[in-house]
């Protein structure tokens, strides 16, 4: 059993509809398990998220789900599966992306859309996915990993 202390990121669409907490241990020297307990951002320039994020690449902070839940006064977000299997959950109203998540990933994991959490510069890219597909006149992000698919 942990004796850290949970620590509360929250997080929302525009409209500030749909709202999550995300409850966190904050990184310990020596943490095992800081993958699961710590948002780990990175980049993706797959076709699929350059597509839904509108941009160049998709930028999230994966969490592991039984730290995310949405907020009890929030409304639901609606969902959209894609043909490739990952789910995207929205804002029915402003429209907004806050979450996506691959089938195999879904009773597991959690990719927070970046720019939805109240304080997202906390989680700087650890690394970036699909660099493949990187745009020409982007540069690589300094000091993260660097993968030309998804494993390799």
């Amino acid at each position: 059993m942990s004796t850290h202390q949970k620590e509360t990121i929250n997080g929302r669409c525009v409209c500030n509809k749909v709202r999550y907490t995300l409850e966190l241990v904050p990184e310990q020297e020596g943490d095992s398990k800081k993958s699961s307990t710590t948002p780990r951002t990175t980049l993706c320039h797959c076709s699929s998220c350059r597509r839904a994020f509108g941009t160049n690449y998709g930028l999230t902070a994966k969490v592991a789900l039984e730290n995310f839940r949405y907020d009890e006064d929030s409304a639901a977000p609606r969902k959209f599966k894609q043909e490739n299997g990952v789910t995207r959950e929205f804002c029915d109203t402003c429209g907004a992306y806050l979450v996506e998540y691959g089938e195999a990933a879904a009773d597991k994991f959690r990719y927070i859309m970046w720019g939805t959490m109240d304080e997202p510069d906390r989680f700087p890219p650890k690394g970036e996915f699909f660099c493949k597909n990187r745009a020409g006149w982007m540069p690589k992000i300094p000091g993260a990993f660097q993968k030309q698919e998804i494993k390799e």
